[in-house]
């Protein structure tokens, strides 16, 4: 299967990436293309970035969460525009751990058979850059690595050092960016800005993707897209006929969702209708509750207020219906979440208070489900990862945890995923792919809406 596409990786995080891929997309769009983005790693806010200029759902690629298999299958089903293009996450090799280049860009890259164009931070070097380049086209069988995106470039003689260099190493420079402090993207504790949060920031992307684009060589990047082996056929898998329906909590304070999980769930028969704990004062009428992750302390104030809407999940969960939550949908099932200097009134389904702390918790993770998990989880692993600032306080001692993690810190003591009646909430994040939560999640909803 013939499927034109780019890897656009990094030398090490923090060197322009995101802003790079956006201006690459921009060019494309230009010249009449349209393109299918994709995003290595697990990763929800870098994908809303992608989309905004897109216009189409950035989709997530990890060989840890997802396996190779599901990997390679995941690309080929969503690569049905004229280009498809990754961006990468971190450095080139850097992956699930330090000893391998398992689950990095590189590793997705070998996967779906990509050309790759390694993006270089230019401004504290110049001919030293063609070292850093020739370091990372050969320091794995088979880089892939194709040419070099140099960013930050200080003036034309700069440029000319570096290019001059580069030849040499024999690595084509294929845009040239200049230092400019107004084309940089705003970042916050998680990283990148989420676009849901700041809507204006999808004007400001689009702006710096426009601006950037005039210096990159985007019919370079096209040959180089188009010079790729064929790729296996995989065919669509079918939706299962609707059973059941849940309700997904979508707004600015929730709004880390992969689409590969959504889709999951409308595959497997569930409708999904969207509601707002923010603005909402009801749950559109379903058999179960999703709410996924995102920065519920930011718009605590505005989640208090909705008092109604506390007490309809509440009062949902007490009845036994299915709820799953990630992250920030745990912290909104606690009693209260503090932050900075506020304190704001939560659901209280579980009898914890969330405290944001200093220390970022950032892992893949690897769970075993106990006995008795909602769902029917037993005794399966579930593969996933976290990262959050805040910790949950004032534990009761008999809390009721659905994992043992063999990887990662969980909620506490190496245990996560908290229980009561037919709630699980995490801070493990999950693909649903090779996982059984999706499958489980819906049986479960379908039992529920026959009582």
């Amino acid at each position: 299967m013939n499927i034109p596409r780019i890897v656009v990786a990094g030398a090490t995080s923090g060197v322009g990436k995101t802003s790079i891929t956006t201006a690459i997309i921009h060019g494309l769009k230009e010249r009449g293309y349209s393109v299918q983005p994709f995003k290595v790693g697990p990763d929800f806010i870098d994908p809303s970035y992608l989309s905004a200029v897109s216009g189409k759902i950035a989709r997530n690629l990890d060989s840890w969460m997802m396996g190779k298999n599901t990997v390679l299958e995941n690309f080929v089903q969503n690569s049905q525009e004229d280009i498809s293009i990754i961006e990468g996450v971190m450095g080139y090799y850097d992956g699930f751990s330090g000893k391998s280049s398992f689950a990095s860009t590189y590793d997705v890259a070998n996967i779906t058979k990509s050309n790759v164009i390694l993006v270089l931070d230019a401004s504290k070097a110049a001919r030293s850059v063609a070292a850093t380049a020739l370091g990372f086209k050969n320091f794995e069988k088979n880089s892939r690595i194709c040419g070099i995106i140099l960013n930050k470039i200080g003036s034309k003689k700069h440029e000319t050092l570096c290019r001059d260099a580069l030849k040499k190493v024999g690595l084509e420079v294929l845009g040239v960016i200049p230092r400019d402090n107004d084309l940089n993207l705003e970042s916050r504790h998680l990283g990148l800005v989420p676009v849901r949060e700041k809507q204006y920031l999808d004007k400001k992307i689009k702006s710096i993707a426009k601006s950037l684009s005039g210096f990159i060589e985007v019919e370079k990047i096209i040959k180089l897209a188009r010079n790729g082996p064929s790729l296996p056929k995989i065919p669509l898998r079918k939706n299962e006929k609707i059973q059941t329906r849940i309700a997904v909590a979508l707004d600015e304070s929730f709004n880390f969702y992969y689409q590969d999980n959504l889709d999951e769930l409308q595959r497997l028969g569930a409708e999904l209708v969207f509601f707002s704990p923010i603005s909402d004062n009801k749950i559109p009428p379903c058999a179960g509750i999703y709410i996924g992750g995102g920065f519920p302390e930011v718009k605590g104030d505005l989640l208090q207020k909705n008092k109604t809407m506390m007490r309809l999940v509440k009062k949902y969960a007490e009845d036994g219906m299915p709820i799953y939550a990630e992250c920030g949908g745990l912290m909104y099932l606690t009693k209260s979440i503090r932050y900075k200097s506020g304190k704001f009134t939560m659901v209280g389904l579980f009898d914890a208070v969330t405290v944001m702390e200093k220390r970022l918790k950032l892992n893949y993770t690897s769970a075993k489900a106990r006995a008795k998990s909602p769902f029917s989880l037993q005794s399966k692993t579930v593969r996933g990862h976290e990262f959050h600032y805040s910790e949950l306080d004032l534990l009761p001692k008999d809390s009721t945890f659905a994992y043992d993690m063999s990887i990662g810190i969980g909620i506490k003591d190496k245990k996560d995923g908290l229980t009561v009646h037919n709630t699980l909430a995490s801070y493990m994040h999950v693909h649903f792919a090779n996982s059984p939560i999706a499958a489980n999640f819906v049986k479960s909803c379908i039992s529920y809406s026959r009582k």
